[in-house]
């Protein structure tokens, strides 16, 4: 019996980066027919002569990844590739600075700075309160709380190494999280449009009140330009703060004996902080320098937008209702009972600094 010997060039492993590629395209396409499909209805409304609704490309995006990811599923060779929105989400913040001179920054203002903190100190207090009322393990809690006051999915993926949470808690924080961050993508701009907030307002709002950067980054869009350049601000403000949180949160779980020592705290600030905020500042540092010519400034932008379109169909694919519904019910009324608290007191807090303390 003769074995064959294939050529070494044919065993050898493909590199890393191809199993990127297909889930990649698939972001892409779903994005592409979100903005096709925008603009088609729109051009068929214009030729005749018809008011329809203007209904964006992120929406588009989102929905037909919903549709993908709740009917035919997400093959796995596609998976790795759809995992990258989170990159796609990042690049395209730290792009978008090039539309932020640091003047802008200056325009959130100090008040809104003072509605960041609140925010943080209310939706802790609160998810707390609720998930000790529901008799929720006391690491759920944590992970709950900090998802929902800090940056949803990501704040709870860094928070459970910290505090040697189990994957279950961290499987039903998110679950919740994204169920809510998923509803606030229809349920805000109907709101923002009935009480006829300005953009400032809203934007403020959405970077209070919607946890993941990603849900944010959309529904602040989907009102307007500029109201997703000031809820991408307020939500990069509150990212910001998760070192600080996180670490809050592994000490104290230290202290009871459950959670992970640390040795260096300053090195562990270092490794939670979101590296994409820093690179917004610099690149908002730059363009307010004059460091890019207008072309270059329409140009990144531009780029940022082809991020965006990336990341939005991600959002849509990465929601599964089916695997929403088999985590439970009490993380999920609690996820639900506290992010509409939490919703409706920025809410409040918004539309008072905006009426009284000139926001």
């Amino acid at each position: 019996m003769t074995t064959l010997a294939y050529p070494a060039a044919l065993t050898r492993r493909s590199p890393q980066w191809v199993q990127f590629v297909p889930g990649t395209l698939l972001l892409a396409i779903i994005g592409l027919a979100g903005k096709v499909t925008e603009e088609s209805i729109a051009a068929y409304g214009k030729a005749h002569h018809l008011t329809l609704p203007n209904i964006e490309y992120v929406l588009w995006a989102i929905v037909f990844g919903l549709v993908v990811s709740n009917t035919i599923g997400i093959p796995a060779i596609f998976r790795p590739g759809v995992e990258t929105y989170e990159f796609w989400l990042k690049a395209g913040i730290v792009l978008l600075g090039v539309r932020f001179v640091l003047g802008d920054v200056v325009k959130l203002g100090g008040v809104s700075l003072a509605c960041v903190a609140l925010e943080l100190a209310v939706a802790i207090a609160l998810m707390t309160a609720l998930g000790r009322a529901f008799r929720l393990s006391p690491k759920l809690i944590s992970l709950l709380s900090i998802g929902s006051s800090i940056c949803g999915v990501s704040a709870i993926i860094a928070t459970k190494g910290a505090i040697d949470a189990d994957d279950e808690d961290a499987s039903y924080a998110m679950a919740a999280i994204l169920a809510l961050g998923a509803v606030s993508l229809f349920v805000f701009p109907l709101i923002g449009r009935a009480l006829g907030m300005s953009d400032h307002a809203y934007g403020l709002w959405v970077g209070l009140a919607v946890d993941n950067t990603a849900e944010a980054t959309a529904a602040g869009a989907l009102y307007s330009d500029a109201a997703g350049k000031f809820a991408v601000l307020a939500k990069t403000a509150r990212n910001a703060t998760i070192g600080f949180v996180v670490l809050g949160y592994a000490l104290y779980w230290v202290r009871q004996h459950q959670g992970k020592e640390i040795d260096n705290k300053a090195a562990f600030l270092w490794q939670k902080f979101p590296k994409f905020v820093l690179g917004f500042i610099v690149i908002s540092t730059l363009a307010t320098a004059g460091g890019f010519t207008q072309t270059q400034v329409t140009d990144l932008a531009n780029l940022s937008r082809w991020a965006f379109l990336l990341t939005f169909a991600g959002v849509g694919l990465r929601t599964n209702v089916r695997d929403l519904m088999k985590q439970g019910w009490r993380p999920l009324v609690v996820g639900v009972v506290g992010e509409c608290a939490i919703a409706g007191l920025t809410l409040a807090m918004v539309l008072v600094a905006e009426r009284r303390l000139s926001l």
